[in-house]
């Protein structure tokens, strides 16, 4: 195994001392062009590259912002990556994303690694309801904010969209559309999102005149394009059919297309369906869906500056105070729930 190349190979190539590397690798300008070439080339001839996680060590301060979310197959989750690694990257830092898969063991241990590396701070959507792994994660003294979700019985930042309203949005639009009878394709019901989409579809209907009977909820325990195809059997099996649904997210609410499809229903003209979240796949669809719409790398943007407002050097600034950014969403309509009733 080849040995690594060290800060003293450096200098000792070089003919100058360790300082002087050190220098040229932190603070180019304190040294003069001829050393700072030489120097230069003998990092590039021996392929050099400083260790990080010393550095970091030393300063006390990480390059690194810790992002977990809770499925990076959903392109909502990809979009909110995004936009944090854009204002990460523009504050010169680097994100490390992972992944808890809907599960509160795997955002436990993620949580853990985050803390081991001595991250600047995490962007988190939490998956466990109880909240004892924030509580955990606390401990450490790393700042956090919260992403698609509020931070309720906390007092650290977060940014989320107003889900209530959003459900509000889709079946204000459905019951406009003339349907009376309404499933709600839900999820794991340990999450906010799930619960507030629900609330403002319940907040509609009552809005409209009718009670929560209007409103059959189809739990499923994933948000993903399976559990909409299981979910769309079932709303199949029922003897009193709605004629339109409302899905927690687009995943979902595609997958309840595909059962559709393969079952010679139609949509519209049969069954309407609206999605949540509107990612890309949203409008590609073979019947293009309709979509509450949610800012999502806007959202990935606004959580990483709050997150670099709290740990970026602030002598004789005014102290961070901890923000709730509630964003609203807006309802984007297509074929999938345009038939005349």
């Amino acid at each position: 195994m080849a040995q690594s190349v060290g800060i003293k190979d450096v200098a000792r190539a070089a003919g100058v001392s360790v300082g002087t590397v050190s220098n040229v690798i932190n603070r180019p300008d304190t040294v003069a062009g001829e050393t700072r070439a030489r120097v230069q080339s003998a990092i590039d001839r021996l392929g050099y590259v400083r260790s990080e996680s010393a550095r970091q060590l030393r300063a006390g301060r990480s390059r690194i912002m810790g992002l977990l979310v809770l499925d990076m197959g959903n392109p909502f989750f990809v979009d909110v990556a995004r936009g944090a690694e854009r204002a990460a990257r523009e504050a010169g830092l680097g994100v490390m994303v992972c992944n808890s898969a809907q599960n509160a063991g795997e955002e436990a241990d993620y949580l853990a690694l985050f803390a081991e590396q001595r991250v600047r701070g995490v962007l988190l959507t939490p998956a466990d309801a109880t909240g004892r792994n924030i509580e955990t994660f606390r401990r450490h003294g790393i700042p956090f904010v919260l992403v698609d979700r509020v931070a309720e019985g906390t007092t650290e930042c977060s940014v989320s969209v107003d889900d209530v309203a959003g459900g509000a949005l889709a079946v204000r639009h459905l019951v406009d559309a003339g349907h009376r009878s309404i499933a709600y394709v839900s999820g794991p019901p340990g999450l906010n999102q799930v619960r507030d989409r629900r609330t403002g579809a319940l907040n509609a209907l009552a809005e409209a005149g009718f009670g929560p009977d209007a409103l059959r909820e189809l739990p499923t325990e994933r948000l993903d394009v399976a559990a909409g195809r299981d979910a769309g059997a079932r709303l199949l099996g029922l003897a009193d059919r709605p004629t339109a649904v409302f899905c927690a997210n687009d995943l979902l609410a595609l997958g309840v297309l595909q059962a559709m499809y393969a079952a010679g229903v139609v949509v519209p003209d049969d069954l309407a369906i609206v999605g949540y979240d509107d990612i890309e796949f949203a409008a590609a669809a073979a019947v293009p869906l309709t979509s509450v719409r949610q800012p999502a790398v806007t959202m990935g943007a606004m959580a990483a500056d709050l997150l670099l407002e709290e740990t970026e050097d602030r002598e004789g600034r005014a102290p961070h105070e901890h923000r709730r950014v509630v964003l609203q969403p807006e309802l984007v309509v297509r074929r999938s729930s345009l038939a005349a009733r």
